[in-house]
């Protein structure tokens, strides 16, 4: 699993695998979801990470998750 935060953008990308993305759908406005051909999830896409609450940074300072 690979973690990467863009913190100029506040985008959260959790890539599970390195299989090809066949399909993919959106959870909410800010949650995108995308399935290799074997329905298994590949990666998320999280908009707003911070901002929504979904990453707890107390820091003040933006952090790249690697």
């Amino acid at each position: 699993m690979k973690t990467l935060y863009y913190p100029e953008d506040d985008i959260l990308e959790l890539i599970f695998n390195d299989k090809e993305i066949t399909r993919e759908t959106s959870q909410d406005w800010n949650v995108n979801v995308s399935y290799a051909a074997d329905n298994s999830i590949v990666q998320m896409v999280i908009l707003d990470a911070v901002t929504s609450g979904l990453i707890p940074f107390h820091s003040g300072q933006p952090k790249i998750a690697a």
